[in-house]
């Protein structure tokens, strides 16, 4: 009798096969060295993480969105890179969307089967108006997920940049993919549960995607977050600290800078750096597409 074909993430792990016999202690010991593998499965597919912000970039400074497709807990990491953007980087809620199989109700419940219709893929990818300028991140430990799959093919039909993120060498995805990022972490040390050092790699990717994307859409100066919203308190106290560090001025002429400029870190540091008003400060950094580095060069 033939036995279905495992994919790599499916398969049992050779070096644990008594994992419920370990100790507490050697059996966190265990999934924690695991993990480790994460981040060696994400520094081995840095060519093709640089490649995906290279192509995306042009399309996002176009106006363009970043659209995540993925289910489970794939899905569920593309929402959360796609919520995060807002708060740290002030890019605009509806240019980051996430789609996920079975609605935003399977961010917080398994909905069974969703991830199962291609149809479905298609249909949310539609229904988010995805055209030429968007970039569309799909996420899949499998790289097979039919409604990932269902939602790339109505992508790239929609002239859409695709990037497709796998824990599997060759699965469909990667090649389907105008851009295929493979995170090959190997078997899981708990059999199939991708949501594991597979999961851990794709935050990684994603993390690293998104915010270098950032920094080439000039929301980061040097290596400082100064385009970040200061919506409560422990952002309106970075915010300050980030203007104190980068314009050399004192809290007191910090923080009126950034109550003249709706505590826009970035206009604030034009402001102290150029002797400007808010108003003209906010001019500059408009005329220099938003680089703070360009409008302090330029006169």
């Amino acid at each position: 009798m033939l036995r279905p074909a495992m994919t790599r993430t499916e398969k049992p792990h050779h070096d644990h096969p008594d994992l419920d016999l370990y100790s507490d202690f050697d059996l966190a010991a265990a999934l924690v060295a695991d993990q480790m593998q994460a981040a060696q499965a994400v520094q081995r597919a840095l060519p093709a993480l640089a490649s995906a912000v290279t192509a995306a970039t042009p399309r996002l400074l176009a106006g363009g969105r970043l659209v995540y497709v993925g289910a489970g807990t794939s899905g569920r990491l593309g929402v959360l890179d796609s919520v995060e953007l807002r708060p740290t980087f002030s890019w605009p809620s509806d240019r980051a969307l996430g789609l996920l199989a079975g609605g935003q109700g399977a961010m917080f419940a398994s909905v069974e089967g969703a991830e199962d219709s291609a149809a479905g893929g298609a249909t949310d990818v539609a229904a988010a108006g995805v055209g030429p300028q968007d970039v569309v991140v799909l996420i899949a430990a499998s790289g097979a997920t039919p409604y990932v799959l269902g939602a790339l093919q109505a992508a790239r039909e929609a002239g859409a940049l695709t990037i497709g993120l796998a824990n599997n060498p060759d699965a469909p995805l990667l090649q389907q993919a105008e851009i295929g990022i493979t995170l090959d972490t190997g078997p899981e040390l708990i059999s199939g549960s991708t949501r594991l050092k597979a999961g851990t790699a794709q935050k990684i990717a994603l993390n690293s995607f998104s915010s270098a994307v950032m920094v080439r859409l000039h929301k980061v100066h040097g290596n400082l977050m100064v385009d970040l919203q200061a919506t409560n308190a422990k952002l309106r106290r970075r915010a300050l600290a980030l203007t104190v560090h980068a314009s050399g001025a004192s809290e007191a002429e910090a923080s009126a800078a950034l109550q003249a400029s709706s505590q826009h870190v970035k206009t604030a540091i034009l402001m102290l750096k150029a002797g400007l008003s808010a108003e003209a400060a906010s001019t500059r950094l408009a005329a220099a597409g938003g680089s703070l580095r360009g409008a302090m060069s330029s006169r």
